[in-house]
């Protein structure tokens, strides 16, 4: 790995990924793509971290393709450019679907593909000087790899504007089109991104990751008879399961569930 990305996981299980190009408003190219793809499929089999948090270095959180790379594209054909968004598809899908809970942590500027970036993690804390935009529109391109997660994120409604308009978005209107959870002072960021972890960590390491999966599942399905089918196998086996037996016991007992530790 690069000097692009920096990863650590503490004792308690939470890995951060920091984008590291700060010179660059950490722009992501094809390498810096290649590199968060393998880093999150080697967090995502990794039982023993429970929480990721994306970050960035610098005033940046990230400026979307790096000029450099998109020079390259410019030049592409067909083909080449096929296999390029390909590529930039699978990180994108990896990190929507890790396993465990993703936090992504925004100061600055946040455009083009970083607002993807940020759709994908199950949450995000922004300061309130940040801001957003879906710029593709403005260079004759559109944002379309990142497009799944944003609209799921927005709604089809907003995004019908933003994706059209290229505006910049303050973190008030993003915090409000459900972009991010919280939006905070820069002093309140990391106080209020360590809260987010507190909480996670309290909870069942599988029983967070079958939720995930669980979103996934039911979301923007029919409510039929298969539907309710696969909610009641869910919860019958997480109660049988060794996680989901010591956590009804720990709190039957009035004790901590053994992966809370001494927290």
């Amino acid at each position: 790995m690069s000097d692009s990305i920096l990863y650590q996981v503490d004792p308690n299980g939470v890995a951060t990924v920091t984008l590291n190009r700060p010179e660059k408003h950490n722009a992501f190219d094809d390498q810096l793509i290649s590199e968060l793809t393998e880093l999150f499929q080697k967090i995502a089999n990794t039982p023993d971290i429970r929480v990721m948090i994306l970050a960035a270095n610098g005033k940046s959180f990230c400026a979307g393709a790096d000029l450099n790379w998109m020079k390259r594209m410019a030049s592409y054909n067909y083909d080449e450019n096929l296999a390029d968004a390909n590529k930039l598809a699978l990180m994108l899908h990896t990190l929507n679907t890790l396993p465990q809970a993703t936090i992504a942590r925004v100061q600055g500027a946040a455009y083009g593909g970083a607002v993807g970036l940020i759709a994908c993690c199950d949450m995000a804390v922004a300061t309130k000087m940040s801001q957003f935009c879906l710029s593709e529109v403005k260079l004759g391109l559109v944002p379309a790899t990142i497009s799944p997660y944003v609209i799921e994120a927005i709604g089809a409604r907003s995004a019908r504007r933003y994706f059209n308009t290229a505006e910049l978005f303050s973190a008030r209107r993003a915090r409000r089109l459900g972009l991010i959870s919280e939006s905070v002072t820069e002093e309140e960021l990391d106080d209020t991104l360590n809260a987010l972890v507190k909480a996670i960590l309290a909870n069942g390491p599988k029983a967070v990751a079958t939720s995930k999966k669980l979103i996934s599942q039911v979301a923007n399905h029919p409510i039929d008879q298969n539907l309710i089918d696969m909610t009641s196998r869910t919860i019958a086996a997480i109660r049988v399961s060794e996680e989901g037996q010591e956590g009804l016991n720990a709190f039957l007992q009035k004790r901590r569930p053994n992966w809370r530790g001494e927290q």
